[in-house]
């Protein structure tokens, strides 16, 4: 409400400020002044001035004041390129900025019409042409020079000792799929879906066996990780904010993302003096209508509590007793086959 309040207070200030300026065209009208015009054009040229000056307080005000919501300082290996990327790109659009404004504004005010003004006619200037051809030039390639640098690391093959980690989008939660001792996910299919299977995987891929489930993101610091992302349903978008990684989830479509993460949770809690602050896994793409369910715990531990934590998990086909059902579906197939050849004999 406070937000709306502002609103309404700027915009009937420059409500008021427009009825003045038609007012007092009207009384200099009525009075038969014959500078008239010239005095509306010059509060208009004024008028201008200063909402260039107003508007460039308020920018720098707004980016000091915001500054505690932006993003804070990156927590994995490439998240650091990309917000010096973003620093970089920073500087020439807010030169552009202050340039172009403060010359729109100026040039209101300055060349303001006036009856003894004779506009200056030339066609043609090479000087100023290469000016403003070459200077864009020139920027444009070093971002796209700095950028092709970053992209090539950031989607350079994962190393080998990548942890994987499979992450599926669903309406409306992410299911987390992790690889066992053999750092192999095993293979699975949507058509296996079932109550009794919730992931569709094949039990006879040996793989699959130690894969394990968690409902949180658990990672190692500084260990890279390699998470393969698909979708069961429409599309979503795995996103990571704290660690600058969003990649989409397809349907049909399988895609990936690796990274490094450089700080432990209780690091983050420790910088920002909340010992209840969690990093997070959400979804950046609108899915439906409960959109926002759509997250999950995000946790960067050290090498021994990883570990730790990691040789407590139960394999999903220890957890679901896929074994105990296997050997219980054999030996009916094989009474029922054997029912079958008493049968035949009889």
């Amino acid at each position: 409400m406070t937000g709306l309040l502002g609103l309404l207070i700027v915009a009937l200030i420059i409500w008021i400020i427009f009825l003045l300026s038609k007012a007092n065209e009207f009384v200099s009208d009525i009075k038969g002044e014959e500078n008239a015009e010239d005095s509306s054009n010059r509060f208009n040229a004024l008028m201008c001035l200063a909402f260039l000056i107003l508007g460039m307080i308020g920018f720098a005000w707004s980016v000091f004041h915001y500054a505690p919501m932006f993003l804070p300082p990156p927590a994995s290996e490439h998240g650091a390129w990309i917000r010096q990327m973003f620093q970089v790109s920073t500087v020439p659009i807010v030169i552009v900025f202050f340039i172009t404004h403060v010359m729109l504004f100026w040039f209101a005010y300055r060349y303001q019409y006036k009856k003894t003004n004779r506009a200056v006619h030339f066609a043609h200037s090479t000087k100023l042409e290469i000016i403003w051809t070459a200077i864009p030039a020139v920027v444009m390639v070093i971002l796209v020079a700095i950028g092709l640098v970053n992209w090539f690391k950031i989607f350079d093959d994962p190393p080998a000792e990548s942890l994987v980690v499979e992450a599926t989008g669903q309406q409306f939660l992410w299911h987390l799929r992790y690889s066992g001792e053999d750092n192999v996910l095993g293979s699975k299919s949507v058509y296996d879906i079932s109550s009794d299977n919730p992931f569709g995987m094949d039990w006879e891929d040996q793989a699959g066996l130690d894969d394990f489930k968690s409902d949180t993101l658990m990672m190692q610091l500084n260990q890279p990780i390699l998470v393969k992302i698909n979708s069961l349903d429409v599309l979503h978008s795995f996103y990571l904010p704290h660690f600058r990684v969003k990649m989409d989830a397809v349907p049909g479509i399988p895609t990936q993302f690796w990274f490094i993460p450089t700080k432990t949770t209780q690091e983050a809690r420790d910088e920002r003096d909340d010992q209840k602050f969690n990093f997070e896994l959400a979804c950046a793409e609108l899915c439906g209508a409960s959109h926002f369910n759509m997250r999950r715990v995000v946790k960067v531990l050290e090498e021994e509590d990883f570990k730790a934590w990691k040789a407590r998990q139960v394999p999903i086909y220890t957890d679901l007793g896929i074994e105990k059902k296997l050997k219980e579906a054999e030996k009916a197939n094989n009474e029922n086959n054997q029912l079958k050849g008493e049968t035949v004999g009889i």
